[in-house]
């Protein structure tokens, strides 16, 4: 691709206003392209394309192009029946339909997102889904990059296969996490030479924070709806419960030691779950005046962040909410659900500070507290050092991804904002 050239690079993942975590990678992703090819144009492949971006050159296309809109079937027998009947006619069009959008394009990217599992299903931004928009970018002559991609869980032997075979038409592929390489290994895939990076996140830029000095210590608490689906099959509704329960307990202790409590969400899905959790806490707060709980909604990339860097420490479940935390500086406990949330735990020198959400308790979260507020100043001077790290090791994946000399100012103006 030319340097300053007007190509079109596009994105396959799954792209919405919903999950903040996979709107990270893509920003992340967007912000160091429009560095590197600044008069490119872009196309986002994605399940939701009519709330994927609102960016003006950004193009949204739907993952499935839909042939035929006018019979929606409700019951099983139904489906069915659409899909011997309409099933390769409408596969024909969408992959036709591919074509036309991906002739277009020089490279296809998938920008991290955790797409590599099949917990969500074959179909969409799916394994097969992926796999499907590979062999259609393969045939247009696009390159095909995996960016600190992360792998796993995969339950069926589909989903395997349709992963194994999108990866092997890879012109290049990096993980998130020395973890997800070897999950991939043990499914059969051979990855052992593959690069492992940080996630694509830890290239965004950070804006400068100025803590109110005056205010009681703020404890950013990321909460999940529980997505116990990552480790089995069908999980049991009582680890659920479980983990609200102790969550509960703790936040409590942090408003008997004085601490204001900020809920915070990483996927809208979970707004539901953390109003009732705010609710529940409804005596507590009363007692210290109403003000214990800083019930302020999270919306966006933009307001999550902008609430993490005025916490002054952080407990969270969501990959994303950890990660941002770091990247902004703040010492953070993470309730890992994933193996992705200790590995990232263990590139940070952190692990001390990251619990496994199956058998969470409470009693031992509170110590974990005690000793990151005990361990401040050394944990933030640790984490400084490692998102510096993190982002040089990002520049080396543009570089060796896109074959051309990196723009020298991404790296220092990203620098000079986490610094400043």
């Amino acid at each position: 691709m030319r340097r300053n050239g007007p190509g079109t690079i596009a994105f396959f993942g799954h792209f919405n206003s919903t999950n903040f975590g996979n709107e990270c990678s893509l920003q992340a992703a967007l912000y160091n392209l429009r560095r590197l090819y600044p008069g490119a144009n872009f196309i986002c492949i994605t399940d939701d394309h009519e709330n994927a971006t609102k960016a003006d050159d950004v193009e949204a296309i739907p993952v499935n192009q839909e042939l035929f809109k006018f019979w929606t079937p409700k019951t099983s027998l139904g489906r069915i029946v659409r899909r011997v009947v309409l099933g390769f006619p409408t596969e024909l069009h969408r992959c036709i339909s591919g074509i036309m959008v991906l002739r277009r394009a020089e490279m296809l990217i998938i920008p991290g997102t955790g797409l590599l599992t099949d917990v969500f299903g074959l179909g969409g931004c799916g394994p097969y889904g992926l796999f499907r928009w590979a062999v259609i970018a393969k045939l247009c002559g696009c390159r095909l990059l995996f960016l600190s991609v992360g792998a796993g869980p995969l339950y069926s032997r589909l989903g395997r296969f349709f992963v194994k075979a999108a990866l092997s038409l890879a012109d290049f592929r990096s993980y998130r996490e020395i973890s997800s390489r070897q999950y991939l290994a043990s499914i059969g895939f051979k990855a052992s030479h593959d690069p492992v990076y940080p996630d694509l996140a830890f290239s965004l830029p950070v804006p400068a924070s100025r803590p109110d000095k005056n205010k009681a210590q703020e404890i950013g608490l990321g909460v999940m709806t529980y997505a116990g689906n990552y480790s089995v099959p069908n999980p049991s509704a009582s680890t659920d419960q479980d983990y609200w329960e102790k969550l509960t307990r703790f936040t409590r202790w942090l408003i008997s030691q004085g601490y204001n409590v900020r809920p915070l969400i990483g996927d809208t899905v979970d707004v539901s779950a953390r109003d009732h959790f705010v609710q529940s806490l409804g005596e507590d707060t009363q007692a210290r005046g109403g003000n214990a709980i800083i019930d302020e909604p999270v919306t966006s990339v933009e307001s999550l962040f902008s609430a993490l860097l005025v916490s002054d420490f952080v407990v969270a479940t969501r990959f994303h909410n950890v990660l941002l935390a770091l990247l902004g500086g703040k010492p953070v406990i993470a309730i890992s659900f994933h193996h992705k949330c200790a590995s990232l735990m263990a590139a940070m020198g952190m692990s001390a500070y990251c619990l496994d959400i199956h058998g969470l308790d409470s009693d031992t979260l509170i110590q974990t507290f005690e000793l990151l507020t005990a361990d401040a100043r050394e944990v933030k001077a640790r984490i400084a050092q490692k998102v510096l790290e993190f982002r040089g090791e990002l520049d080396d994946q543009y570089k060796r991804a896109f074959g051309v000399p990196a723009d020298a100012t991404a790296l220092q103006d990203a620098t000079a904002l986490q610094t400043g």
